[in-house]
């Protein structure tokens, strides 16, 4: 099943993917799975994801949170924190001691609390152990393909934020250019885990990049997402996508004043061939 086929299931859940059964046999296997290899990988992710990036990597996570709207004073929630990548371009842009960073994987938080100094949480998208409207802002980078459903996962952003507060989504899409596709196929699936094995010698951060591009290649459809966006609650629902492969989700959560007009998003500043798409 290729990308877009996946559907919501009966009891409303949308998983962003069938079952990789190359990986795992069931779905309640996933979760254990991804863990222990982001546990594994942790150590050695920051090495792997800069060459992977192709330097791009930390230019554009400031970008994309500017042209969300990140500014300083916000308060933030960075879900799947991971090793701080995203979290480091918010505290540059909110403030130090502005953001707070949740993860499911003991040791890729233990990383990005060592790095960064960020106040972390173990916990898991779907079900958030924070209360109620406490933030202004909410980011996840490249994770949303290892939730287990973008429905729940999507009411707990919209329950954490404060009126008016502000949901961005970073994602890789695979491009619907076929020549496109294949370069990055070849580049995500071949060339960065064998770069992986070479550079770490770390079996679990080798398959975690070939599991990457699986991931990619079998996630919903952008359109599925926006629509899970709209129906968590979020207003002003829409999709950056940059150079074809780098897209940005975004909603706002309704707040006071929705009816006047409001100030519209940023936009990137030249460095990016950036094209935005609103529900």
């Amino acid at each position: 099943m290729m990308e877009g086929q996946q559907r919501p299931t009966p009891g409303g859940a949308l998983p962003p993917h069938p079952t990789l059964e190359r990986y795992y046999g069931r779905d309640d296997e996933r979760p254990r799975f991804v863990r222990r290899l982001f546990d594994s990988a942790a150590r050695d992710y920051d090495r792997i994801e800069g060459p992977m990036a192709l330097g791009w990597g930390r230019r554009y996570r400031s970008e994309a949170l500017r042209r969300a709207g990140l500014s300083p004073g916000m308060k933030v929630l960075d879900v799947a924190i991971g090793t701080g990548l995203v979290a480091r371009e918010a505290a540059q842009l909110a403030g130090d001691g502005k953001v707070v960073g949740l993860d499911p994987s003991f040791g890729m938080l233990l990383e990005a609390c060592r790095q960064l100094g960020v106040a972390g949480v173990l916990g898991l998208g779907e079900q958030l152990p924070i209360r109620d409207c406490g933030f202004d802002f909410l980011s996840m980078g490249y994770a949303l393909r290892h939730l287990g459903d973008l429905t729940a996962a999507f009411r707990e952003f919209f329950r954490v934020l404060r009126p008016g507060g502000t949901v961005c989504v970073l994602e890789l899409t695979r491009p619907t250019n076929r020549f496109g596709a294949g370069l990055i196929r070849f580049y995500l699936r071949r060339v960065v885990p064998a770069f992986t094995r070479l550079r770490t010698r770390n079996v679990d951060a080798e398959l975690l990049m070939r599991y990457f591009w699986d991931t990619i290649e079998n996630c919903v459809s952008p359109a599925s997402i926006l629509q899970a966006l709209d129906t968590a609650g979020f207003i002003d629902v829409q999709r950056v996508l940059s150079i074809g492969l780098f897209s940005e989700y975004t909603g706002r959560k309704p707040g006071a004043g929705d009816g006047s007009s409001r100030p519209g998003r940023r936009e990137g500043g030249g460095n990016f061939f950036v094209r935005t798409i609103a529900r």
